[in-house]
C-alpha cells in the first residue's frame, strides 16, 4: 500500500475497515459475484441467482417445444415464452451486475470521502 492508502485506512472507523477490507484490489468476477450474494439484500440476490437457472432451463425447454410444435398456434406461444423467459432473465441478470457494480462504486465512495477529509485535516 502506499502512504496515502495507509493514511486512509488509519482514518477508519471499524466498519469501514471491515468493509475495505473485504474489498481487495483483485477481485475477479466470480468473486465480485460471491460478494454481492452477501449483505442486506443477500437473500434476495441468492434468489435472484437461482432464478436465473430456473428460467434458463424453463426457456430452452421452450426452445425445445418450439421446434417439435405441430401447429402454428403452438409454435407461436412457445416462441412467445421463450422470448418472455429470455427477456426475465435478461433483467435479473442486469439486477445481479448492477449490484456488483454497486459494490465497486460504493469501494470508490469511500476512498475518495477519506481523501477528502483528510485533505481538510491537512488544511487545518
Amino acid at each position: 500500500m502506499t502512504t496515502i492508502d495507509e493514511r486512509i485506512h488509519a482514518a477508519l472507523d471499524e466498519d469501514d475497515k471491515a468493509f475495505l477490507a473485504s474489498l481487495d484490489n483483485s477481485r475477479g468476477l466470480f468473486t465480485q459475484l460471491g460478494d454481492s450474494l452477501g449483505g442486506p439484500l443477500g437473500g434476495w440476490a441468492k434468489l435472484v441467482f437461482a432464478m436465473t437457472f430456473v428460467m434458463a432451463g424453463l426457456m430452452f425447454y421452450c426452445i425445445w417445444q418450439m421446434f417439435e410444435a405441430t401447429d402454428t398456434r403452438e409454435t407461436i406461444l412457445w416462441a412467445t415464452g421463450t422470448v418472455v423467459l429470455v427477456m426475465s432473465t435478461g433483467f435479473l441478470k442486469d439486477w445481479l451486475f448492477s449490484r456488483m457494480n454497486m459494490f465497486t462504486v460504493l469501494r470508490e465512495v469511500k476512498r475518495l470521502q477519506l481523501q477528502v477529509a483528510m485533505l481538510e485535516e491537512g488544511r487545518d
